[in-house]
């Protein structure tokens, strides 16, 4: 992904561009210059995997808006959700939570951390197994989340409406198969989807 066309500063990346390319898009542009000092690469696979690297960082930037509303972060909301996700009694072992959110136990811990202090998620030993921990969710952080999740949803509803139901369905076919082909299986039954959804 060309040093991540997404991450380019705006307004740098058009400098020595031809007038006639003025109407391109960002991305659109970084290929006019890579096609002119580089011909001999196709630089072809830009113009989905910029756009979606681009696309990507602006719709966290307008999720993250709602996260903050509420006092969390993207990383916090994303182990309530998981917790709520869980059903009643609203808990799960640090490690699966790590496994749900896709981050590493390290900082799974870290967030935890932050939520107990709020008054958000308890921490407990595992009646299974002594030696293991339980994270649940306080009645706090189940109002929270409940909340927060709606307005997420609201968030995430709004911002897809920018496209047709048409274009929408097609581009939610399209996303899971490619999805499908790239992301290793889910290691067991029940796995999660990855944060955020």
């Amino acid at each position: 992904m060309e040093g991540n066309v997404g991450d380019e500063v705006p307004g740098r990346a058009g400098r020595g561009i031809a007038p006639e390319s003025a109407a391109l898009d960002h991305v659109a542009r970084i290929q006019a210059e890579w096609a002119r000092e580089r011909p001999d690469v196709d630089v072809s696979p830009q113009a989905v995997i910029g756009r979606l690297h681009r696309l990507g960082r602006l719709l966290t930037d307008r999720l993250d808006v709602v996260y903050a509303a509420h006092g969390l972060s993207e990383g916090e909301f994303d182990v309530l959700a998981a917790l709520r996700r869980a059903g009643a009694p609203f808990e799960r072992a640090p490690g699966e939570l790590a496994a749900h959110t896709m981050v590493t136990t390290g900082a799974m811990t870290k967030r935890i951390d932050r939520l107990q202090r709020a008054g958000l998620v308890t921490r407990r030993r595992s009646a299974a197994d002594g030696r293991g921990r339980v994270v649940a969710l306080t009645p706090a952080g189940r109002s929270l989340i409940d909340r927060a999740f709606t307005d997420h949803m609201r968030n995430e509803r709004h911002l897809l409406d920018a496209l047709d139901p048409q274009e929408a369905e097609q581009l939610e076919r399209l996303l899971t198969g490619w999805l499908a082909r790239l992301e290793p299986p889910p290691a067991a039954e029940g796995s999660s989807p990855g944060p955020h959804v």
